[in-house]
């Protein structure tokens, strides 16, 4: 189960396990990094560059660069792992039988999985050929 708790000796006193509390933690450090990451993910390209202009040629030359393929799959793997930690929880306070929270979970971080690997993939092995 999830910990309801708001404030860590609380939750240290709540979790059943250190990897439980590891998650607790998680799941507020995650999120304050990627409320920065996607600011500053917006603020560069929607303040700072004319909508007008982003194109194939902005996004293949602005993904040339290591440093924005770096930031980008930052915010992809922080992102899909806070979102499959937050579906842990819903999974884990709504499906009751243990079978089928099981196998839900297995589809379900199937999908996760597949969906990083093929993002990484797209992300760090296409040709952005600049042109």
């Amino acid at each position: 189960m999830a910990i309801k708790s708001r404030r860590f000796e609380e939750a240290r006193l709540e979790a059943s396990s250190n990897l439980e509390l590891f998650w607790w933690v998680f799941m507020r450090v995650s999120g304050v990094v990627l409320v920065f990451l996607l600011l500053g993910h917006m603020w560069m390209n929607a303040i700072l560059t004319d909508l007008n202009t982003i194109d194939y040629d902005y996004v293949a030359k602005r993904l040339s660069q290591t440093t924005w393929k770096l930031y980008d799959w930052l915010i992809l793997a922080l992102g899909l792992l806070h979102g499959a930690n937050g579906l842990r929880y819903v999974l884990d306070d709504w499906v009751r039988d243990p079978a089928k929270r099981f196998w839900t979970k297995v589809v379900a971080y199937g999908l996760i999985g597949f969906l990083f690997v093929y993002g990484s993939l797209s992300l760090f092995n296409h040709d952005f050929g600049v042109r």
